[in-house]
């Protein structure tokens, strides 16, 4: 039997941990999670789109060896698709049976039909189950998209690693999940749900950390075309546009650049992948032409001089 991997047991050995996985990481975020991990408290991430949050949780259940439990958040998202419901269908199915064989016991037949034979887990259900290679990371991902009152169903999940099936009684963990949390701030989160976790803002990555994470993704592209990139991007994000990109369309970029050959960043070639790096015709738009050659020229220029 595959013994469970131990948790870190330091900043530095999270750091490391998240490395091995291919993660990135800062020293405040990698704090912030060996704390939740130690403290067995959720983890609470804010941060704008395609900063790297639901990586987070993958590269920790990667890294671990533990199963990953997501649960996609949406608009209209209630207790039957995430926590549980009941398997109509075959309860219909041992009704009819019964009731053919001509010996329903009406009580005894409610009992076994709202049994966990019959019992559908959904992702925070799923959650609560033990494993033997630890308990699984739990990603409740994009919590700002449910509806707030869908917020209420997790409090008992995050306080006491447990849910109520009314036919059933309390289902409790036997030691909680892994928690993540994660929020791309179109709402405000309820502080009831807050004070349930641990806090980290994911920012946009620096220069430095942002080659290290291309260095790591995207090993492939050329060493030059790899710092024209990051710069580039990291310029772009000080440009009044509708949405910046994130280290997620600076991954795609890259790899679409070396598959188209690049070693260098030019005008044209920058134009005609604008595309991949922008997702709002508009900013498209406000960049082409000699814009893109302006930005292009002083990102030249500042890698010469710190060259």
């Amino acid at each position: 039997m595959t013994q469970p991997l131990q948790l870190p047991t330091s900043i530095d050995e999270t750091v490391k941990l998240l490395k091995s996985a291919g993660y990135v990481s800062d020293r405040p975020l990698a704090t912030v999670l060996f704390l939740a991990l130690k403290m067995e408290r959720p983890l609470f991430l804010e941060g704008e789109a395609g900063v790297g949050k639901t990586e987070i949780a993958k590269v920790l259940a990667a890294s671990l060896g533990r199963r990953l439990v997501r649960l996609q958040c949406y608009e209209g998202l209630d207790v039957a698709s995430a926590v549980y419901e009941w398997n109509y269908a075959a309860q219909m199915m041992a009704i009819r049976l019964a009731e053919a064989a001509g010996t329903v016991d009406r009580e005894q037949l409610e009992h076994d039909i709202f049994s966990e034979r019959y019992l559908l887990r959904r992702p925070l259900l799923q959650a609560l189950e033990g494993d033997t290679a630890g308990p699984p990371v739990l990603l409740i991902d994009e919590l700002d998209r449910a509806d707030e009152a869908f917020e209420a169903f997790l409090l008992e999940v995050l306080a006491d690693s447990q849910v109520t099936v009314p036919e059933l009684g309390t289902i409790r963990a036997e030691r909680p999940p892994i928690v993540i949390i994660t929020s791309n701030r179109t709402r405000e989160i309820h502080d009831a749900l807050k004070r349930r976790c641990l806090y980290h803002w994911v920012d946009y990555p620096t220069a430095v950390r942002e080659l290290a994470i291309l260095k790591a993704k995207v090993p492939q592209a050329p060493a030059r075309l790899s710092k024209e990139v990051v710069a580039f991007v990291q310029a772009l994000r000080r440009e009044e546009v509708f949405k910046v990109p994130g280290v997620a369309e600076t991954l795609d970029w890259a790899t679409a650049l070396v598959e188209l050959d690049a070693v260098a960043l030019d005008p044209a070639i920058v134009s005609d992948t604008l595309g991949v790096l922008l997702k709002y015709q508009d900013d498209i738009q406000k960049l082409q032409g000699s814009k893109v050659k302006e930005m292009l020229d002083a990102v030249h220029a500042d890698l010469r001089a710190a060259e």
